[in-house]
């Protein structure tokens, strides 16, 4: 045969494989609508794994394709059978609930938590986030839940990843131990700077302070410095540089260009980053779950059941509905041996087809389930 005929010989190939596609998948809706009348476990991993033996049986030398062209058909009748069987799922709820028109645009004003002082990164976000809003500074991570907790602020904003530096652990932990929802979305381009009060040199310093994120971030720099310099941790970029502003000269900090107008510094070296490509990634919680239109990220924390595989499941199923998965970590259960929880990131939205019935799913199928929210990057 030439080409073309062979070509002809595909597309009628194509035709014959789309409509028994077709076929197979209204037989496996006829499948799932029949267990749920009866009560049946929709998922039979046994039954699964007898068709893909036998495939790979039958396939001979191909049998590696054949194994990846079934177990892709299975996963798409699934998708297809969790739309069927979506119902009063709590996360349903909550999203049905939360879902606001599209002429509800976002506020620009309202009160919001930000850890630190006056020239901090968070309230760089939080200007950027809510641009009218009114800034109430407390110390920790744990005080923006409280503060947004006890009705003192609509809004708590909070530094989540930096891109070269990894999470910002202690707010994924935050984040799930208490019932909060993110609501926005943004990241800041970081340059640090070492900051000392006017006059000082290189060789009056005998401690630099600053938060342990930029500390991970400056770490060549600070290779390059002599090791009587003492390293400290501190609560915030800006509060070390208040600390400067208020020290006997001996202190310079690691900090913001925005800190050195503030608290009257010097510049004793700019742009000490690891990498010019540093961005820290911020989000605004709130207690009540709003979804605003054009939602594009998905946040989840959920806890897979403890057997193999697991985890490959869920991210079959992601792949099935089309859904790209921006951001995957782990972090051990505390008190318990090789247990974790994961934190997950869609580029999705609840309104897309099939996005709520696999939450559905999740929610179904993991041994926790947290819907952090569905929201705008700005």
């Amino acid at each position: 045969m030439d080409l073309k005929e062979i070509r002809q010989r595909i597309d009628e190939v194509d035709d014959k494989i789309l409509a028994l596609f077709l076929e197979r998948m209204d037989l496996s809706r006829g499948v799932v609508e029949y267990k749920m009348e009866h009560g049946l476990p929709i998922v039979n991993k046994e039954r699964e794994r007898q068709i893909l033996k036998e495939v790979k049986e039958k396939a001979g030398d191909r049998e590696e394709y054949a194994y990846q062209l079934f177990s892709k058909l299975m996963e798409l009748s699934k998708a297809s059978q969790r739309e069927i069987m979506s119902g009063n799922t709590k996360v349903k709820s909550e999203i049905e609930d939360a879902l606001l028109p599209a002429e509800n645009v976002f506020p620009k004003t309202g009160s919001v938590a930000c850890q630190g002082v006056e020239g901090a990164n968070s309230q760089i976000a939080a200007d950027k986030l809510l641009p009218r809003g009114d800034i109430m500074y407390v110390k920790t991570f744990e005080a923006v839940f409280d503060a947004v907790e006890s009705g003192f602020c609509e809004f708590g904003v909070l530094p989540i990843e930096n891109n070269t530096h990894g999470s910002v652990r202690k707010v994924y932990e935050l984040l799930q131990k208490k019932d909060f929802h993110i609501v926005r979305s943004t990241s800041l381009n970081i340059r640090h700077e070492l900051l000392v009060k006017p006059g000082t040199r290189l060789s009056d310093i005998k401690v630099i302070r600053s938060h342990e994120q930029a500390i991970g971030q400056c770490s060549k720099f600070l290779a390059t410095l002599p090791s009587s310099i003492k390293i400290e941790a501190c609560a915030n970029t800006a509060m070390a540089a208040k600390d400067v502003s208020e020290s006997d000269g001996s202190v310079a900090a690691i900090a913001s260009h925005d800190c050195r107008e503030l608290y009257g510094l010097e510049v004793l070296k700019d742009d000490i980053q690891d990498s010019d490509n540093n961005y820290t990634k911020f989000i605004l919680i709130t207690k009540k779950l709003s979804i605003y239109a054009g939602a594009n990220r998905i946040s989840l924390i959920l806890a897979c059941p403890n057997k193999p595989g697991a985890l490959g499941d869920i991210l079959q199923m992601f792949s099935s509905h089309g859904v790209n998965m921006l951001k995957l970590e782990s972090c051990p259960v505390t008190g318990r041996n090789f247990e974790f929880i994961f934190y997950i990131e869609l580029d999705a939205s609840v309104r897309d087809s099939g996005v709520i019935p696999m939450l559905e799913e999740l929610e179904r199928e993991c041994d926790s389930f947290t819907f952090l929210g569905n929201y705008p990057v700005v």
